[in-house]
């Protein structure tokens, strides 16, 4: 009876030695299968270009859409963008490689026999939403006195990644470009106020959740009062409805507030 009670024990041991190391090789990533994946990826019923891989990173053929680290984790492609995104592989090998979407689509790819497809992964230009300084002013007055207010939006280099959604369903980063604006106010030829704007500055009362997929869109001059100079911001998201609208006050002493349109 001992006996077969230490040998019962010993099969328990054993077993629950056995399980981590069981869930760590499902968690490894799968190398040789990550290797496979190496080249251009053409879409079975298109032959258009659609991925290109090249070591620890997969392109996109989209202009407007971010490279993204990736890696071949059991059964799944894991990509590692502004979000982690899972597709469950259906089928791989050294020229075929079938993938599920985001919207349980089978993807079906091949891989590209020569390097001629490449050129769909050359972009030779990335194209901010402005591409030059937009440039407005408007004139108001306040106790007898003339203002001048001057916007001027300059696009920038920052970049926002926006998680979104491919025509083939994949979790792509979209790429925008976030805008620097500086705001001037003067009488005459007398320069009162002057500041380069950023949407960092409105992280106090945008929430961040929104603050990081949006850009600084726009900007108007609304009036001068006792109070000071008074600007109204737009934060957006590109390609989408949502806005924040942010109350500008530049103080006569320099300083500055914001406060959120209701």
């Amino acid at each position: 009876m001992y006996k077969r009670f230490s040998i019962i024990m010993l099969a328990v041991a054993l077993s629950s030695c056995g399980t981590p190391q069981q869930k760590t090789s499902a968690l490894e990533e799968n190398k040789e299968a990550k290797s496979l994946l190496e080249g251009i990826w053409l879409d079975d019923n298109t032959e258009a270009a659609l991925l290109r891989v090249k070591g620890d990173t997969l392109f996109y053929a989209d202009a407007a859409t971010a490279p993204v680290a990736f890696k071949i984790i059991g059964d799944s492609l894991i990509t590692y963008g502004a979000r982690t995104n899972g597709y469950k592989i259906e089928k791989q090998g050294e020229h075929i490689f079938w993938f599920h979407s985001a919207v349980g689509d089978v993807i079906r790819l091949h891989k590209a026999d020569t390097e001629n497809d490449s050129l769909a992964f050359i972009h030779t230009q990335e194209v901010p939403v402005y591409n030059e300084v937009i440039k407005k002013d408007s004139v108001v007055t306040f106790d007898n006195v003339r203002y001048r207010g001057y916007v001027y939006i300059n696009p920038s280099k920052i970049k926002v990644m926006r998680p979104g959604v491919s025509e083939e369903g994949l979790g792509v980063d979209n790429v925008y470009y976030d805008n620097i604006i500086h705001i001037c106010v003067y009488e005459g030829r007398k320069s009162l106020y002057a500041k380069d704007i950023t949407k960092q500055m409105f992280k106090d009362i945008v929430p961040d959740d929104f603050l990081q997929w949006a850009i600084l869109s726009d900007m108007d001059f609304m009036g001068v009062d006792s109070k000071g100079y008074h600007y109204q911001a737009t934060v957006c998201v590109p390609d989408d409805a949502s806005c924040y609208m942010v109350n500008i006050t530049a103080g006569k002493d320099g300083g500055l507030s914001f406060e959120l349109v209701r």
